[in-house]
């Protein structure tokens, strides 16, 4: 009986004339935890849930302040999800087209909102998307690339052929510092666009014997193996920076010992001192598989296979489930986000709670722009410009003439 008084109480003091004579300012003091008590409780709890989600709450940033700049290209990469996917999807189809109603099926596969209809998100990128019908006269109608996107991807290719040593070398490189020198080749398959792979890369790597072996294990999955050990590329990326700027690379890192406030060390054990709690001492191309897993010398260990393999990426960054797809090859914990959230100065965390990335931060300006951009990335910016254009802007911007559009 008192919640009915309540209830009636509040309606009788909302007047829906004031509301409409002046909707502002009712709706100016409105805010989602204001409007749930509104709601019936399965409603309630389901926008309750919604706000607090993981999926869009964001994370804890690794430094006392944000850094605008690098959050805004987690920002982009949501933005362009759906070319991005439905560029991969395409690209293996028959034909290299799909139906407008199976199309309406795969939102996960093209990456477009559950829901929602795929003809929307192809109508932002008139340039490399288009919705065609059917030969016949009733046919349904069909999704697929325009002359500009073929001709970028022949042109992607061909990048890929350009570089393909530099990438095989980077591959040789990973299987390196992972345990058992070995890693299943559908873990390289996902992670395939962030190391600058192209798609056929299974396939490639048979091409080089004297690199790799690709073997069965006992689950039946092929595995990509290293064949031989080659001392030349146990250089890692700190290592190379220690030599350029020794104190800058010295300073990067800080692991905290707990100690007395006056040890009473000489200079030369003090600086032994400073060693241990900042430089990774450990290189990642030895093997950690015999350090104790909860020690500081494990810690850095794995902290440096982070950084080496943020460093052989194509944009020096990698979002957590590409790092988690070789949780057994790095030897990592699930702490993963606590050792890399203590290392404010060498990464920077990025995205929400449910799907975060990890940056190297000396790899980007404060503008967050790459310092050194290889040619995918180049390729990926010229992508990203064409899929922002509308009709007819290729022209006036000095782009692709009129003739190459279907």
């Amino acid at each position: 009986m008192a919640w009915r008084l309540s209830s009636i109480i509040k309606i009788s003091f909302f007047r829906p004339a004031a509301f409409l004579n002046n909707p502002s300012r009712y709706c100016n003091s409105f805010s989602p935890s204001s409007i749930l008590p509104l709601f019936n409780c399965k409603r309630r709890k389901k926008l309750h849930k919604k706000l607090s989600s993981p999926r869009v709450k964001p994370i804890a940033t690794s430094t006392p302040r944000t850094l605008p700049a690098l959050d805004a290209i987690i920002h982009r990469d949501s933005l362009f999800r759906f070319i991005s996917r439905t560029r991969c999807f395409l690209a293996h189809q028959p034909l290299r087209l799909i139906s407008l109603s199976a199309a309406g099926k795969l939102h996960r596969e093209l990456g477009f909102s559950r829901g929602r209809r795929p003809s929307r998100f192809v109508a932002r990128h008139p340039l490399l998307l288009r919705i065609f019908p059917h030969p016949s006269l009733y046919g349904p109608l069909h999704l697929s690339f325009t002359t500009l996107m073929e001709s970028l991807l022949s042109e992607e290719q061909s990048i890929f052929n350009a570089s393909e040593a530099d990438r095989v070398t980077a591959v040789r490189k990973l299987l390196m510092i992972s345990s058992g020198r070995r890693i299943p080749l559908a873990k390289l398959h996902h992670c395939r666009h962030v190391l600058g792979l192209p798609d056929d890369f299974r396939d490639r790597v048979r091409k080089y014997p004297d690199f790799f072996r690709v073997a069965v294990d006992p689950d039946g999955r092929n595995v990509l193996e290293l064949v031989e050990w080659d001392p030349a590329l146990t250089v890692s990326a700190l290592e190379r920076d220690f030599v350029a700027d020794e104190y800058r690379v010295q300073r990067t890192f800080k692991f905290a010992i707990p100690h007395g406030k006056d040890l009473g060390l000489d200079e030369d054990d003090e600086r032994k001192m400073n060693c241990l709690t900042t430089l990774p001492l450990i290189s990642p191309y030895t093997d950690g598989s015999e350090l104790k897993p909860w020690t500081v010398e494990a810690e850095k260990y794995r902290v440096g296979v982070i950084h080496e393999f943020l460093s052989l990426t194509v944009e020096k960054r990698a979002y957590i489930h590409h790092i988690v797809e070789f949780k057994e090859e790095f030897g990592l914990t699930r702490h993963t986000y606590h050792m890399l959230l203590k290392q404010p100065r060498a990464f920077y965390l990025a995205g929400t709670e449910m799907n975060w990335a990890v940056f190297l931060k000396d790899a980007y300006n404060e503008d967050g722009t790459l310092i050194e951009k290889g040619p995918l990335v180049l390729f990926e910016e010229k992508l990203r410009r064409y899929a922002l254009m509308k009709e007819g802007e290729e022209e006036a911007k000095g782009g692709v003439t009129g003739a190459i559009r279907v």
